[in-house]
């Protein structure tokens, strides 16, 4: 019989590796329930996001799955036990919804979008649901062909979690987004590609070497500064003009004090290509 995904130790059902370059490989790896995603899953994703932001080694990382879906949302079977609560408690006390929520899938999204090195998603299959979040919240999304997006809450009853209210609109425009979330309908990797959800859509056998010539380029790109960037787009969609370029300003700042800045600027007067150290 074969062992249930939920039962293998944690490290099998989250695969890690950081390869000589320096790309940090997160792959969910529970594909006989569609790469659901387990509270614990979820927290092992998330303390491995804050771990990249940190180790000066890593230049960018790689989300991904195995199997033939990304993520189809949250495991509801591998909830944890609720804590204790008195006999005559009710079943749900009131904020207890928000505190799972904002623990959760908000908690996920976040370090995403928080993590300091660049994240590409590499979507093989299906993302609805959260999984359709934690791809969109990644800074490049590459998607095989015949893979579909699935903003999947409707047609369950239930309000979009995970930030998807919050990435949509600022992706693609308030309309979209709710013609999206209100129908549920699944949409194709070209569509979503042409609607600027995806950058690259690749033919199923041509995702592995897609996404290995972008994490090659990450590899040797100035990891700093690409921190620096992916802060300032960020906050750009937060921001007024003013804020925006004081923003600008500092990041600027920041940045001409890493090596790489000033390897970039003696390579470019020396006519030489730069070697990027990543700090």
């Amino acid at each position: 019989m074969t062992t249930p995904s939920i039962d293998l130790p944690l490290a099998e059902q989250v695969l890690h590796r950081v390869d000589d370059r320096g790309i940090s490989w997160i792959t969910l790896n529970r594909p006989d329930v569609k790469n659901a995603i387990s509270p614990d899953q979820r927290d092992r994703v998330i303390g491995l996001l804050a771990d990249a932001s940190t180790d000066l080694g890593i230049r960018g990382v790689v989300l991904g799955a195995n199997g033939d879906a990304f993520c189809t949302g949250a495991d509801l079977r591998a909830s944890r036990p609720a804590a204790p609560r008195p006999d005559d408690a009710p079943a749900r006390g009131v904020g207890e919804v928000a505190k799972l929520i904002r623990e959760g899938a908000q908690a996920l999204i976040s370090a995403i979008l928080d993590c300091e090195k660049p994240v590409i998603a590499k979507v093989g299959g299906t993302a609805a649901g959260i999984g359709a979040h934690i791809a969109l919240a990644c800074d490049l999304v590459v998607a095989a062909e015949g893979v579909r997006f699935i903003e999947v809450f409707v047609r369950r009853g239930l309000v979009p979690d995970g930030g998807g209210a919050y990435l949509l609109p600022r992706r693609i425009g308030v309309q979209k987004a709710k013609e999206l979330l209100f129908f549920g309908d699944d949409l194709a990797a070209a569509n979503a590609a042409a609607l600027g959800l995806v950058n690259r859509v690749v033919p199923a056998d041509e995702l592995d070497a897609a996404v290995e010539e972008w994490a090659e380029r990450l590899a040797t790109s100035p990891t700093r500064a690409l921190a620096l960037t992916k802060w300032l787009v960020n906050r750009s969609l937060e921001s007024d003009r003013a804020t925006a370029f004081h923003e600008e300003a500092v990041a600027q700042e920041l940045n001409m004090s890493t090596v790489d800045a000033n390897e970039g600027v003696a390579a470019f007067v020396e006519r030489r290509q730069p070697t990027y150290r990543g700090w």
